[in-house]
């Protein structure tokens, strides 16, 4: 992996388990007492949201904090954009600030590719419009892999709105290059136009698929992105999508239970299920860190350009807590600035 993480269709399947491979060093370091190394001391990380964001955001920044990058959020609703300012005149100021990486979330398709092509920085897609979420599948892999050993030969349901969602069709990229077979579970109303693109089944009938399962991945309906009724209520949907108590209970034993956040209880997925042990929810969360880590680690830190090896690098970057306590002020572990003295800029005010 190099230059920008826009897609999974950018990445091969030797990409993603590279990305894989790195998260695992970056677990054991988010596990210590001290969760922060100097990977990418002297980076800076600039995080640009223009739509609302909990867990992507908060776990970006934490994640770049952790390697001792400094970070810079952006606000929208305290910035110039409410003056007009442009998409590029926005990315051109915060570039002539001095910057290494922009981890960008828009509602429009696209525009972190076309943010890539504006700038020398670094882009990492955060999740734009209905196309990609990137490091969400990432994760999500993660999450499968770290209880299941492989997804090779796995059956994973990705139940819901999959025709407005991001976050399906980068799942679907990253589980079937992985080697799990997929089958998406929706009404028609909320599949894409056509599903001819992906390897994947599909079922109209989650009561039918559920007793195959290795994974049921639920989805929210997105209704901040619909345009029109496509189910007739909220309850009938329910009826026939909602995991409920009855039907994770005809789930196979080791079946796991995945949601990107956040969560309609009692829509989608019913509260008591959603707090099931075989439910993985909040463990997606955690691991968003350590994959976020080592997405920024792949891509600005030594790895970067081979220089040095990989392997040399994660040895350094994965090395005793008191090693980098001890090399001096700079490595302060509230997430301070790679200078001395010079202050770290706010991330106050950013969107949730």
């Amino acid at each position: 992996m190099d230059g920008h993480l826009l897609s999974i269709t950018d990445l091969t399947r030797a990409d993603v388990e590279e990305v894989l491979d790195v998260t695992d060093s970056m677990v054991e370091v988010s596990s210590r007492a001290i969760p922060k190394v100097p990977a990418l001391r002297g980076r800076t990380v600039v995080s640009l949201f223009y739509e609302d964001s909990t867990r992507t955001r908060l776990s970006f920044d934490t994640a770049a904090k952790r390697l001792s990058a400094d970070t810079m959020s952006f606000a929208v609703s305290s910035s110039s954009v409410n003056k007009g300012e442009s998409v590029r005149d926005t990315i051109e100021t915060i570039e002539a600030m001095g910057i290494d990486a922009v981890v960008v979330r828009h509602r429009s398709s696209g525009v972190p590719a076309q943010i890539a092509a504006w700038t020398d920085a670094t882009v990492i897609n955060a999740g734009d419009g209905w196309h990609q979420h990137p490091t969400q599948a990432l994760l999500d892999s993660y999450t499968i892999r770290s209880h299941r050993g492989s997804l090779d030969g796995l059956h994973i349901g990705i139940v819901g709105d999959i025709k407005h969602s991001r976050v399906a069709r980068s799942d679907i990229e990253a589980f079937t290059r992985l080697g799990a077979h997929v089958t998406l579970v929706a009404p028609p109303t909320l599949l894409p136009a056509s599903t001819a693109p992906w390897d994947v089944q599909v079922s109209h009938d989650l009561d039918a698929v559920l007793g195959s399962l290795d994974v049921c991945y639920l989805l929210r309906m997105q209704r901040e992105r619909m345009t029109e009724a496509l189910v007739p209520t909220l309850r009938e949907y329910t009826a026939c999508y909602g995991l409920s108590a009855e039907r994770a209970d005809r789930l196979p034993d080791g079946a796991l239970i995945m949601h990107p956040g956040p969560m309609n209880r009692g829509v989608e997925i019913a509260s008591e299920v959603a707090d099931r042990p075989d439910a993985v929810i909040t463990e997606q969360v955690a691991n968003g860190v350590a994959v976020r880590m080592a997405v920024l680690f792949l891509l600005l830190g030594p790895g970067r350009a081979a220089l040095p090896p990989l392997a040399d690098a994660l040895a350094d970057a994965t090395a005793d807590p008191a090693d980098v306590t001890a090399s001096g002020p700079d490595d302060d572990v509230s997430g301070g600035g790679s200078d001395a003295g010079t202050p770290t800029p706010s991330t106050s005010g950013a969107s949730t």
